[in-house]
């Protein structure tokens, strides 16, 4: 019997493209979704929803994409997620005045988990608190479910990370977004979704605006 299981591991609103795709390699400051990704082309689904919370102007899609959108923080105390996720440096911190891709308001308001084999000091932006932690998945799991105080954690990529808690069999449930592009090569999810199904039920839905919302939750 699984411990913890009201209180989940979630992955949420994750993009890849109709090949699997979710990101490129060489990731750099000017290219944070690695070489020869377009962001908007995985990620227009969210932007021209009435809920995207960059949005500056009046309007927007509502509907199914929408729900998504304005559900991304619903119950989720905590996140965990990879360093490169965090920004764009390798190795030993060289520059600690970097703080993430967000600025001084960063969107999470809870608790995160950075995975790094090279620690630095924890801090606070806003109503967010950067933790790097060096662990397996399953310590780096029960830290972030203890500071999520009974909420869900939300594992929130890239998708290396997201690999590699699916491969520790962590993961209790993911909505995973197609994006009607093909982009060839880069950081592969999956080859075919039904590659989780020997795992998790799936149920997929096709949305007005041309992507397809996958479902997954655990057997």
């Amino acid at each position: 019997m699984r411990d913890h299981v009201d209180q989940l591991l979630r992955v949420q609103n994750f993009t890849v493209s109709s090949d699997g795709i979710a990101a490129g390699e060489d990731q750099s400051l000017e290219r944070p979704f690695g070489h020869d990704i377009d962001p908007s082309k995985l990620f227009s689904w969210a932007g021209a929803t009435a809920s995207w919370p960059n949005r500056t102007d009046p309007g927007g899609s509502r509907g199914l994409d929408d729900y998504f959108t304005r559900d991304f923080s619903h119950n989720i105390g905590a996140e965990i997620m990879g360093r490169n996720k965090f920004g764009p440096q390798r190795g030993a911190w060289r520059d600690h005045e970097w703080r993430g891709w967000w600025g001084d308001e960063p969107p999470f308001r809870t608790p995160v988990f950075v995975l790094t084999h090279h620690q630095r000091p924890s801090f606070t932006l806003s109503d967010t608190t950067f933790h790097f932690v060096d662990g397996d998945p399953a310590t780096v799991l029960a830290q972030a479910r203890e500071a999520a105080q009974g909420k869900d954690v939300r594992l929130g990529g890239g998708v290396t990370t997201v690999r590699e808690f699916l491969d520790a069999d962590l993961v209790d449930a993911l909505h995973v977004v197609v994006a009607p592009v093909k982009l060839g090569s880069g950081l592969r999810l999956w080859d075919s979704p039904e590659d989780l199904l020997d795992r998790f039920h799936m149920e997929v839905v096709p949305s007005p605006s041309g992507v397809t919302h996958h479902l997954f939750w655990r057997r």
